[in-house]
């Protein structure tokens, strides 16, 4: 775990760093200097881009994650990396034409509720073309083990640039249409600078030879294709459903809910950039002992470290929102608690994903993500129209409880192995117990000091418990080592 827990640290606090940017950007700078249409506009333009970005690429972000580490020889190696860069171009140019001539039919349907949305629907073509092709350059970082870079310019760069633009449009520099088209360019940057790092990290010989697995690979992209495509449409298909059956201000609503909520998913996401690749290279080596003490000890790390960021922001909801000082934002206050509900779901998963996604029994990733997908549409569909907004996060935490479940169950019956212990049950009733303790526990402080107070307290609560019930011996030695908790 040396490798996992300093990169997953440098990373938490780089994914922090950009969640508190990003906070500022979504609470306060979109919310006070952005029309609230423009702010539903652009969100749902991303979420739009963010479910066909696995169809443009070709799934081949995880493709290099799965297959580099197979390859023995630096000539096998370089020439897997070149193909992963043209193979997207026979879908991307293809479908780019389809797209064009089709254009008028596209925009219209999907701006058939928000006529706003149909001048620049063809945005979301191109974001998700420069989101896609970031993702398979960093990928090409993260198999050299090498993922904090990658994490900056994905966490931090693009929210600085948004911060810059968005005091732009406050001090009329910038219109909000002209706003729009700043973002895209923000984000085709952003690519740029990924890929001329990842070329100076690979260094690879450009050599256009196809891998002599090629069809293996391309069997295991075309899974992976709708498994990532389905896995978008869990992520992002609240904001391109809500504008369908509600006013497009809603989503700049909801976005700000799950935005707060997210934070609650920092610990995976950090954990994620290297743990991926360790596991798909113990995989292919068949070290399944080592997979099995990854698996558990990310479980139990996340759900430790997302446990007190759930507590955190759950029990100063009321402040934050106060702090944002819009009222019609507080339509979302629930969704902040049901949303972070399903995030911790999602950590206590560990790398099952991963696993999943790397062993021989990948195809079923495929038809969970698929079922996952069409379960979270239909819902969506159903409860966003009898409770709202609320009823997308409720989609949501269901579709996320019951398929983290089964991918728990199906990794236990066929890999025999599980992330549970006794600890497990130690940190849900920690977590529990602090958040039913707080959560009708105020003060009557200005906001800022209610929540430094509050957080303070917990905070201190929360560690000493940890560190007392020896849950994890890798936290309890970053605590000893940092904050001298004993």
């Amino acid at each position: 775990m040396g490798i996992v827990l300093r990169q997953s640290f440098i990373n938490t606090l780089i994914l922090l760093m950009g969640f508190v940017i990003g906070g500022i950007n979504v609470m306060f700078l979109f919310t006070h200097f952005l029309h609230e249409d423009y702010f539903g506009l652009i969100t749902f333009l991303l979420s739009t881009a963010n479910i066909i970005l696995p169809l443009l690429v070709f799934g081949m972000q995880h493709t290099i994650i799965k297959y580099y580490s197979s390859y023995k020889t630096k000539i096998e190696q370089d020439g897997f990396l070149i193909s992963t860069a043209f193979i997207p171009l026979m879908v991307i140019i293809p479908l780019g034409l389809i797209s064009a001539y089709l254009y008028e039919v596209i925009a219209t349907w999907v701006s058939s509720e928000n006529p706003l949305i149909k001048n620049y629907t063809w945005l979301i073509f191109l974001v998700a073309i420069f989101m896609g092709y970031f993702e398979v350059f960093y990928s090409w970082t993260k198999v050299k083990f090498n993922s904090i870079f990658g994490n900056f310019i994905k966490e931090i760069f693009a929210r600085v640039c948004t911060s810059v633009l968005l005091f732009a449009v406050y001090f009329q520099w910038l219109t909000n249409e002209q706003f729009i088209y700043a973002i895209v360019i923000v984000y085709g940057l952003r690519t740029l600078i990924m890929k001329i790092y990842a070329f100076y990290i690979c260094k690879p010989t450009l050599i256009f030879k196809l891998p002599s697995n090629i069809k293996e690979i391309l069997s295991f992209s075309m899974y992976i294709i709708v498994a990532g495509s389905a896995a978008g449409v869990l992520l992002e298909i609240d904001k391109f459903m809500i504008p369908q059956m509600e006013q497009i201000a809603q989503v700049a609503y909801y976005s700000v809910g799950i935005y707060i909520a997210s934070v609650v998913a920092i610990p995976t996401r950090a954990m994620q950039q290297i743990t991926t690749s360790i596991t798909a290279k113990d995989m292919n080596e068949n070290n399944m002992i080592e997979v099995e003490n990854l698996y558990k000890q990310t479980s139990i790390n996340l759900l430790i470290i997302g446990g007190l960021l759930f507590l955190l922001i759950n029990l100063n909801i009321a402040d934050l929102y106060e702090l944002i000082n819009k009222p019609q934002f507080t339509n979302g206050i629930w969704i902040v608690l049901i949303i972070s509900v399903s995030k911790l779901m999602e950590l206590a998963l560990g790398t099952g994903n991963s696993i999943l996604v790397n062993s021989k029994f990948y195809k079923i990733f495929f038809y969970i993500s698929l079922a996952m997908a069409i379960s979270v549409i239909l819902l969506n569909k159903w409860l966003i129209n009898l409770i709202g907004i609320n009823g997308a996060a409720m989609a949501t935490l269901i579709v996320v409880t019951v398929y983290s479940i089964f991918k728990i169950i199906y990794i236990k019956v066929k890999l025999k192995m599980q992330p549970f212990s006794i600890h497990t049950i130690k940190i849900i009733a920690v977590v529990l117990a602090i958040f039913t303790s707080f959560y009708f526990w105020n003060f009557s402080f200005h906001p800022i000091l209610n929540i430094v107070l509050k957080s303070i307290i917990i905070g201190v609560i929360y560690l000493v418990l940890i560190r007392k019930l020896q849950i994890s011996k890798d936290i309890n030695l970053l605590l000893y080592k940092y904050l001298t908790i004993k």
